[in-house]
């Protein structure tokens, strides 16, 4: 199994590199005459005639994005390990109008702008929509280079955070961000320490189709949605002990994980839908995807998400079967779990997976799927 970025893979970032974004040996982007018949920025492909008004950040579900997963950008961090950051930057600017790729970040950040176009139809006034935020570590002079591929891909990205190589989190809190996602895994750790909802994503080498009319996102449930708890009473009293465990305590909720809060702000924007009659076609829909057991510890789980006022559209309670073959046929647009052994599985059956480096599974990584919490 192959998952690109390798140094994110391992765990590891750059701080020396402005942008850290890894290296393979894939293709960047279009070529420049490619770029050069590239038509304007087309504000129909989002059902619009004029261009919308941005939402104040107090009023929107805010999901900042890093260049380097919305993007590919491999052949510019050869140039930079291999020429340094002044070539670099000549090489960008030399560059700009060459587009670069898709990432594994921009079939969601699609899917965002598709449900915006929904709510703006329905709401017209209404300030709760998504509101994508470019961060990036690069330097100023490329954001030039940037902008044209935002134009060139139909993006409607208009707010950005350009570091010039220093840390985003301070911005990142700044615009109350609801949702992080990045290639560089300190910065995830760092934000998650701060309470803002992050992950790691990971560019592998198949990629399954997926909507391009609802926004799927699915969601692993202990040390994601939930707390550690569970796990660690795994780790330290066993299989059995987890069950009783379970049993135990049905009825006392399980505590918040990092991305409870990410999951409220999707139903949130969901009740709009179903206010005007749309829950049956939703543009989004979500899904817990859980290796714990129906029977013996699932109940729980669902207590615990009815109690908090949240619901998923489907819950699929695994009892340790592979997760990657249920993801292949939902087909979402991001999946996020905690342990990479879960990460790699769905990256083999083709599904854009981003790893939630919280909780005792970051000391202890999963080495076989079992039937528990996890």
């Amino acid at each position: 199994m192959n998952l690109d970025p390798v140094q994110v893979m391992k765990g590891q970032s750059n701080p020396k590199d402005p942008t850290a974004a890894p290296v393979t040996a894939s293709s960047n982007g279009d070529g420049k005459g490619a770029w050069e018949e590239k038509e304007e920025f087309d504000q129909g492909h989002l059902g619009l005639t004029t261009k919308p008004l941005l939402p104040k950040p107090e009023n929107a579900v805010t999901i900042a994005v890093s260049s380097r997963v919305l993007f590919r950008t491999e052949t510019e961090q050869k140039v930079y390990e291999q020429k340094g950051v002044e070539e670099y930057l000549r090489y960008q600017v030399e560059h700009e109008n060459e587009p670069f790729a898709p990432g594994p970040a921009f079939s969601f950040v699609k899917a965002l702008e598709a449900v915006n176009a929904r709510l703006r139809e329905l709401y017209p006034e209404s300030e709760e929509l998504f509101d994508i935020v470019l961060v990036t570590y690069n330097h100023a002079h490329v954001g030039v280079r940037l902008i044209n591929t935002i134009n060139h891909h139909n993006l409607f990205i208009e707010r950005f955070c350009m570091t010039g190589g220093s840390s985003p989190i301070g911005y990142l809190k700044a615009w109350q961000t609801n949702l992080y996602l990045s290639a560089d895994a300190e910065k995830v750790r760092e934000a998650l320490s701060e309470g803002i909802a992050a992950a790691t994503m990971f560019m592998s080498n198949k990629l399954t189709e997926v909507s391009q009319t609802q926004l799927r996102v699915a969601f692993d449930g202990d040390a994601v949605l939930f707390s550690d708890e569970s796990e660690r009473i795994f780790k330290a009293q066993g299989l059995d002990g987890f069950f009783q465990h379970e049993r135990d305590n049905e009825d006392i909720l399980l505590d918040r994980g990092p991305l409870k809060d990410f999951l409220a702000s999707l139903g949130k924007l969901q009740k709009k839908f179903y206010a005007k009659g749309h829950r049956l076609d939703c543009p989004i829909r979500t899904y817990l995807v859980t290796a714990r057991s129906a029977a013996s510890s699932g109940i729980r789980a669902l207590k615990t998400l009815r109690a908090w006022g949240l619901e998923t559209d489907e819950a699929l309670f695994l009892a340790g079967a592979p997760k990657g073959p249920m993801l292949e046929k939902i087909r979402p647009h991001i999946y996020f779990d905690d342990q990479m052994f879960h990460v790699e599985g769905a990256a083999e059956m083709g599904t854009v997976a981003a790893h939630v480096p919280y909780g005792i599974a970051q000391k202890h990584p999963h080495k076989k799927s079992l039937n528990t919490g996890k």
